[in-house]
């Protein structure tokens, strides 16, 4: 599963002013991403706002990213949810040739048990047909996947090849490295923690600081990875702030900021998100102007 070390990117949809999809804005999106070094994409993940998207929308963007991609890169297709059931059914109804992989977010407002979330990846791994990426992001779904749990998942589990760790605890990433099986990969959910979660063993990271700056945050990762850490340490200090300032306000209403001020895309989001105020979008523009 080596196509999905590295820089994968958790790409943003562009809407309109009338928030309709902006395919215009995403075409540039997606160049500007391959063009910059990023290893493989991630569609319609949180950072895409996939659960403001209708099934009609995420069918036309899936397609038009495949379009313009023209397999140059891999492609990881978001499909999860808190209906086990559903999910399931998504998976055997969707169309996913030309998708590498599957990443599932682990269900949110239910908050299951440990055995609950183990059963739930259980039955998506029996109805894929594609390597699953198991996503943890406890400050979002309210429930955290323990380490314990991931390890058996990963070893019960042949085409469950990797996690996306954003819990934020590095002891938790660090007994997952320290006792995945050969092969498992653990990908950092968090820009801030990709430099330490790779030099504790890590895989890379499915970024959103990328959409604006892929080739110096995929030159960061690319550098851990080799072990040339002044470099990597050089490049994660430089977007160390801005991270903050990305998310302060929320996720993906940051990295819109950042992308209509690079003139790459427009910043409008879906109800319930809102534009980050402007304090923050000052502070964005003037970290940006310094980068």
């Amino acid at each position: 599963m080596n196509k999905f070390r590295g820089t994968g990117v958790a790409i943003i949809t562009p809407f309109a002013a009338d928030k309709s999809v902006d395919y215009k804005a995403l075409e540039r999106l997606v160049e500007h991403l391959i063009t910059n070094g990023i290893d493989y994409l991630v569609v319609q993940g949180t950072t895409g706002e996939s659960v403001t998207l209708s099934k009609e929308e995420k069918k036309e963007i899936l397609a038009f990213i495949l379009k313009i991609n023209k397999n140059r890169l891999p492609i990881v297709l978001g499909i999860g949810g808190n209906c086990t059931a559903t999910v399931v059914q998504t998976l055997e109804t969707t169309e996913l040739k030309g998708v590498s992989a599957i990443l599932s977010v682990t269900p949110y407002y239910n908050k299951p048990t440990q055995e609950g979330i183990y059963q739930h990846y259980k039955a998506i791994s029996e109805a894929s047909s594609l390597p699953i990426i198991i996503y943890n992001v406890p400050g979002r779904t309210g429930s955290n996947i323990l380490a314990s749990t991931t390890l058996r998942l990963a070893n019960d589990f042949k085409n469950i090849i990797a996690i996306k760790e954003a819990s934020g605890n590095m002891e938790q990433c660090m007994e997952i490295i320290n006792n995945k099986p050969k092969g498992f990969l653990v990908i950092s959910g968090d820009d801030a923690l990709t430099l330490p979660i790779i030099a504790s063993g890590g895989d890379g990271v499915i970024s959103v600081l990328a959409n604006a700056f892929p080739k110096g945050f995929s030159t960061m990762v690319n550098a851990s990875l080799n072990g040339d850490f002044e470099l990597a340490r050089k490049f994660h200090y430089h977007y160390f702030e801005l991270i903050y300032y990305l998310f302060v306000d929320g996720n993906p209403a940051g990295i819109k900021a950042a992308l209509k001020l690079l003139n790459i895309t427009g910043d409008t989001v879906r109800l319930p998100l809102v534009n980050v105020g402007e304090n923050t979008f000052t502070k964005i523009k003037t970290l940006i102007a310094s980068h």
